[in-house]
């Protein structure tokens, strides 16, 4: 059987407002990379609910951030069609995520 690690820190401050967040993924040759903000999100098959850590740093824009949820919710989409076949919901969400930029005003490539 084999198995991979995850690893995040969290650096904090003293109100515990994330500073700083690194991951490192060993297995995909990822080792202590910053980011700026993370979803994680986990099943309970018992509870039959989402568990979920959301977390930015003090330095995430705003700007940023509605790029975070855009790109967020199109990698979901993703997900959600190779998971489930469900093409059609799949593209509902896409489409979702093209009036999300559109409200936005989320430019390509910014």
């Amino acid at each position: 059987m084999d198995s991979s690690k995850i690893e995040i820190n969290v650096t904090t401050d003293e109100n515990k407002v994330p500073e700083q967040i690194i991951w490192s993924a060993p297995q995909a040759n990822v080792i202590n990379k910053e980011a700026k903000a993370m979803i994680l999100a986990m099943w309970d098959k018992d509870e039959r609910n989402t568990l979920r850590i959301d977390l930015w740093d003090k330095q995430m824009e705003v700007e940023e951030m509605k790029f975070f949820v855009h790109q967020t919710i199109l990698t979901l989409a993703d997900s959600f069609e190779r998971a489930t076949g469900e093409d059609k919901m799949a593209a509902t969400m896409r489409d979702f995520c093209d009036y999300y930029a559109e409200k936005m005003n989320l430019q390509p490539n910014k």
